[in-house]
């Protein structure tokens, strides 16, 4: 032994050197083990997702607790209040052997008994009463002792973390440290992961209830942009015209933070109710608004045709009683005017006087004939009928008044013209609608002579009515309004709005339509296309 081993015997150096390593060594292993548990407990905290189970949350955790902790089974109870479960974690081939648990069961369970006790237990499985449903399981897994973890949030108890080993080895006191604070942040990400689901299934419910809304809900951002729409608004072809009409009363909602309202008339006849509501956060500031968007087209036609159809049900009653109360002295009249003229020769002086008083009183019969069918013409009674005799019909009730406003009245009706199906009291009323609209033209014009044309040919397989004017004629901004109820070119007492709309509902009845050419100033052509059909429509 030479002096320098000497000195360090007798100083201890070498036996300090070898404590100090060996202490080392073991506080080095004791940081790596802290610091796996961290990653542990970061690992259940931050593999939280709403796509992923708890099940898989485990998994991904499993190969560094099996660095700080031997176990060979781990599973996990999960108290649901519909009803509890069992999932297996570790190892993954015993994923088939999950158990179901009935209430008789769960009243019997190890694991509802482990919940009441609110600490770890540590339990040798062959001791186990034979009425505990999970004994069975355990020995054929041939698991020995078995280590149960309570799971508890907000002091109720919601699962129990299980580990089993297949000898009787004890469990350290690190050991059980660990699993109690693992136990703490698995609860809280049960917890977690149980709110992320309510969330994701609110969240879905809106999403399922948005998009299942027939009519357009759009929502826009602080910009007036559009933030997100459900599928009908996706799917409406003028969703770009209806936001330009909607961006003033958007920023009107944004500014006054108050729900508002608006009719938006689009080009294409659609007319669509907006109600805007402002979006606000919980300091009452306003970051978006919701515009609900209704089709309200067929709706205002509707409206309209009700209007319109009471209006006429109360001119159609006064015409019906007028008719009878004419058809007594009438009847005297004719009556009394045929007997004359069997008693008077032609060449009397009074027979030109009696001639004429006879034919007006078949004029009169004619027009009380066509007052009779104007008040029927609430219902719609589809049958063959001629649609000269319809316009013939028109012209009794009409042609004194047009003629009394010096409009001259040209006919150009085609003889040969075959039978149409309808309900020929309702297309007399279009032919109404579309003469008086024409005397209306003709009367406010400044031109000398007033000329009405009316004919009716076939074209195709459709029959068209067309009524022609030389008077003021339309604007053409205003020629694609003038179906839209309640729109009208008239002076405010002298119209309505709604002749033409409801015109052009009785013709779509009729699987038709009504075209229109007009020139400002040079008049309008109304053409009124009704198809030929073979058989009566019901």
């Amino acid at each position: 032994m030479n002096k320098d081993q000497l000195i360090d015997l007798l100083t201890g150096v070498k036996s300090s050197k070898k404590t100090y390593y060996t202490e080392l060594k073991k506080t080095i292993d004791q940081l790596k083990q802290k610091n796996m548990q961290l990653e542990i407990l970061n690992d259940l905290t931050k593999n939280i997702h709403i796509d992923m189970s708890i099940e898989e949350i485990l998994r991904n955790v499993m190969s560094k607790l099996k660095q700080l902790i031997t176990f060979d089974d781990c599973h996990l109870f999960i108290l649901h209040e519909e009803e509890p479960s069992l999932l297996h974690i570790h190892p993954e081939e015993h994923c088939d052997l999950e158990s179901e648990f009935n209430t008789h069961m769960q009243q019997l369970s190890l694991y509802t008994s482990a919940l009441h006790g609110k600490q770890l237990i540590h339990l040798q499985v062959d001791h186990l009463p034979a009425l505990y449903s999970e004994k069975k399981r355990l020995l054929a897994l041939s698991i020995e002792t078995l280590l149960l973890v309570p799971l508890y949030s907000k002091n109720e108890g919601i699962g129990v973390l299980t580990f089993g080993r297949k000898n009787q080895k004890e469990w350290k006191p690190e050991e059980l440290d660990f699993l109690e604070q693992l136990s703490n942040q698995l609860a809280m990400t049960l917890e977690n992961a149980a709110l992320y689901k309510e969330v994701l299934r609110a969240k879905q419910e809106w999403e399922d209830t948005f998009k299942a809304v027939e009519d357009m809900i759009v929502v826009f951002d602080r910009q007036i942009a559009l933030y997100k729409c459900n599928d009908s608004a996706k799917s409406f072809s003028a969703l770009e015209a209806v936001i330009d009409q909607a961006k003033p009363l958007i920023q009107d909602t944004f500014s006054s933070q108050k729900p508002k309202f608006q009719e938006i008339l689009l080009p294409n006849d659609i007319i669509l109710e907006m109600n805007t509501y402002p979006i606000q956060n919980k300091e009452q500031q306003v970051y978006g608004v919701i515009a609900y968007f209704k089709n309200v087209t067929v709706k205002r036609q509707i409206q309209a045709q009700l209007l319109h159809a009471g209006k006429l049900g109360a001119i159609g009653e006064m015409a019906a009683g007028v008719a009878h109360e004419l058809n007594s002295p009438l009847t005297a009249i004719l009556g009394n005017s045929q007997l004359l003229l069997r008693n008077t020769p032609p060449e009397h002086q009074d027979y030109p006087l009696l001639t004429d008083i006879k034919n007006c009183g078949d004029r009169c019969k004619q027009i009380v004939k066509s007052l009779l069918t104007f008040s029927r013409q609430d219902e719609y009674k589809f049958q063959h009928y001629s649609v000269n005799e319809a316009i013939h019909q028109v012209l009794n009730l009409l042609k004194f008044q047009l003629e009394k406003n010096a409009i001259s009245i040209r006919l150009s009706l085609q003889k040969d013209l075959p039978p149409i199906v309808g309900s020929q009291p309702h297309i007399e009323q279009i032919i109404i609608n579309l003469l008086l609209n024409a005397k209306y033209a003709l009367d406010v014009s400044t031109s000398t002579e007033k000329q009405l044309d009316i004919q009716s040919y076939l074209d195709s397989n459709s029959i068209i009515i067309a009524v022609t004017d030389n008077g003021i004629g339309i604007e053409a901004e205003r020629l694609p309004l003038i179906f839209h109820p309640f729109h009208t070119t008239k002076e405010r007492d002298k119209g309505t709005g709604l002749g033409l709309s409801v015109s052009l509902g009785i013709a779509n009845d009729h699987g038709g339509t009504i075209e229109v050419e007009s020139v400002d100033g040079h008049g309008s052509t109304f053409r009124l296309k009704l198809p030929l059909l073979n058989e009566v429509i019901t």
